[in-house]
């Protein structure tokens, strides 16, 4: 019987193949599976178990193992390839049953006891279908993340052409135009958790992203479609409690590089505090934070005789001069918010303008002390920042 049905297989593959193309969707799209590879796939696998009953010996499950490869490679979904192969196999045993009647020495009972080692046999080929399709998928997803992984550090390097844009943005699930924004956060939140779960946050929200993890920090470059995507965005960024910068919107992905610059000098502007650090929110504090050579040195000569005095009164005065800012020099507005007489905040002004030779009424002046200010606060930042390490190393 099984040397009959052998001598048939083209025929049969193509029955096999015509009868799992009207039941299987996916099988019947050409671009996945051309009609005349899936006849001779089914007739490769249906001599693999023809010659097996006819001959006995080593189950040779390479036919099995080739098709599980390439409907892997094909995108055709496991269930689907496991239906086609029983749809095929149903149809061989219908083959061998019909066969059997041409043949009276084939009794009844010879039938039941072939029956059931036919179908082991499928269950053996099954197996070998299932595991060879999951080891070409994992396969394949190692490579399309290396691939993936390969074009998002080209676009934080900015390494990509104008060409490759559009075929980066598409390859990434990204839309081809901005707004979008670059963050770069901490690898460790405060409370120790990492940001793994951030991606899938953003993406329940409709943000779609792609991160590069680094030894000490995570680069992500997210697309902000919608006018209330920045809020949604960094509310999903506030709750992953790390410390996180994140650069001006921009439009092109040819300016990632320029965004990730700007996402990491706002998270240089950070204390040791998790948050999140917008660069727009202050950019005269990024400019800062860009030149921390000439900042120190702005820092020192314009509020040199103030940070020399004793630590308390220093840091009396320097809070002082900062909410005199912030109340735009109001030394009303400055006084109620550090809790204390106006006149207090005037002999405090006066006491810096002594000690500076700067008077605070002169608008360049102000501007070079509102800078220095400035500087105070990002070394104290870093400061408040390499402190815990120092902690540790103690």
């Amino acid at each position: 019987m099984a040397a009959a049905l052998r001598s048939r297989l083209p025929e049969l593959g193509e029955r096999m193949a015509l009868r799992i193309r009207s039941d299987v969707a996916s099988y019947n799209d050409d671009s996945l599976i051309t009609r005349q590879s899936l006849s001779r796939s089914c007739a490769a696998n249906a001599d693999l178990v023809l010659n097996h009953l006819w001959q006995g010996g080593t189950l040779d499950v390479s036919s099995a193992r080739q098709t599980g490869r390439a409907r892997a490679e094909q995108g055709v979904p496991l269930a689907d390839t496991l239906h086609a192969y029983r749809i095929g196999t149903e149809l061989l045993w219908t083959e061998l049953l019909a066969e059997a009647r041409s043949h009276p020495e084939v009794t009844d009972d010879h039938l039941v006891s072939e029956s059931a080692r036919f179908w082991s046999l499928f269950g053996l080929l099954a197996e070998a279908v299932a595991s060879a399709y999951r080891e070409a998928s994992t396969e394949l997803t190692s490579r399309m993340q290396a691939r993936r992984s390969a074009v998002v550090s080209s676009l934080f390097a900015g390494v990509t052409t104008d060409r490759t844009l559009w075929e980066a943005a598409r390859e990434l699930g990204l839309p081809e135009h901005g707004p979008y924004a670059v963050v770069v956060a901490e690898a460790v939140t405060s409370t120790g958790e990492g940001l793994a779960d951030t991606e899938a946050a953003l993406l329940r929200a409709k943000l779609p992203s792609v991160w590069e993890s680094l030894p000490d920090q995570y680069l992500g470059l997210i697309a902000l479609p919608a006018e209330s995507s920045e809020k949604t965005c960094l509310r999903v960024l506030r709750r992953s409690g790390a410390r996180v910068g994140f650069s001006p919107l921009f439009a092109s992905l040819a300016e990632v590089p320029q965004a990730l610059r700007f996402a990491r000098l706002a998270l240089s502007a950070q204390g040791a505090s998790a948050g999140v650090v917008r660069y727009d929110d202050d950019p005269l504090a990024m400019v800062v934070a860009a030149a921390p050579t000439e900042a120190a040195h702005l820092m020192r000569a314009v509020l040199g005789p103030v940070l020399g005095l004793p630590a308390a009164e220093s840091s009396r005065l320097l809070r002082t001069l900062e909410h005199w800012f912030a109340a735009g020099g109001s030394a009303g507005d400055a006084a109620q918010s550090l809790f204390v007489h106006p006149n207090t905040v005037r002999y405090r002004l006066r006491r810096i303008e002594e000690l500076t030779g700067r008077s605070l009424s002169d608008p360049r002046t102000a501007a070079d002390v509102s800078v220095a200010l400035l500087a105070v606060r990002s070394s104290a930042a870093k400061a408040e920042r390499r402190s815990p390490a120092q902690a540790d190393a103690g």
